[in-house]
């Protein structure tokens, strides 16, 4: 994968989970690594893992703390990284988190903090970096999920966020083009990370119903399919064959995968009863 040779990358969310994953492969395929993140501790740590798989004395590896939700904050931060590290041949936007519920138990609150992290965060750090991308060229990729090109039970708030997250993109892809700046959209699976777990917290029996049958990643294994994503310029990426399977049904016979889900969820209600 000569593609990322010393190509200068900046990874939002990369202190944990699959953009720590990402980080790590890509510093072991010669790759100049920024991540940003709001926690400098964890933020210390993943540097120090990125550092120890350098492939080269000279590649480049830091981190800078950010509250993606804060657009003065970004437009700060990513204009200081730029001026220190140079414009990012490829950024990878992982920042997100799910509290799934009932609709009902999910106040306004969560609603609007959901979107600030999820699709507003992406928007911001976007706008930050597309003026000096456009003059070089790259690529963008927005972690959406699998819930961001179907509706599942006790994800409303997260759903409206990563639907948004693929149609924003799309629009941006098309806008982007002339200027040879590539986007894509990540859409992994339940994945096990830190806040993987924290979405079993709160997830009702419905939606543990609905994808219980289901397989849970690994971070690395869906890095790994990022990366692939980006070198074949791919604008949908789907880690998984059940992954992909669910997308192509979602899109070609969509009342198949509802009459699952509808399935799953009865039985679950009965179980309640």
């Amino acid at each position: 994968m000569r593609k990322f040779n010393d190509k200068i990358v900046y990874i939002t969310g990369g202190s944990s989970g699959i953009g720590l994953s990402t980080g790590r492969l890509l510093a072991q395929l010669g790759a100049h690594v920024i991540v940003f993140a709001r926690n400098e501790t964890r933020l210390a740590a993943a540097l120090a893992e990125m550092e120890g798989r350098r492939v080269k004395p000279k590649q480049m590896f830091a981190f800078r703390c950010l509250d993606v939700t804060d657009p003065e904050a970004v437009r700060t931060v990513m204009g200081e990284a730029v001026q220190s590290f140079g414009t990012p041949d490829i950024l990878i936007n992982c920042v997100g988190r799910a509290l799934p519920h009932y609709f009902e138990e999910i106040d306004f609150a969560q609603f609007d903090e959901t979107m600030k992290v999820n699709l507003y965060g992406i928007w911001n750090c976007v706008s930050a970096l597309v003026p000096h991308m456009k003059s070089k060229g790259g690529t963008i990729v927005n972690i959406s999920s699998m819930c961001g090109f179907m509706g599942v039970f006790g994800y409303t708030d997260y759903c409206a966020s990563k639907f948004g997250v693929i149609g924003f993109s799309q629009a941006l892809r098309q806008e982007l083009q002339s200027y040879k700046v590539k986007v894509s959209v990540l859409c992994p699976p339940d994945t096990e990370t830190p806040g993987f777990a924290t979405e079993n917290l709160t997830k009702p029996e419905e939606t543990k119903a609905v994808s219980s049958g289901a397989k849970i990643m690994s971070p690395n294994d869906v890095a790994m399919a990022l990366i692939k994503g980006i070198e074949h310029d791919r604008f949908m990426i789907i880690p998984g064959s059940e992954g992909t399977m669910a997308y192509l049904i979602q899109r070609y016979v969509p009342s198949v995968l509802d009459w699952f889900m509808q399935s799953a969820i009865r039985k679950a209600q009965k179980k309640r009863m």
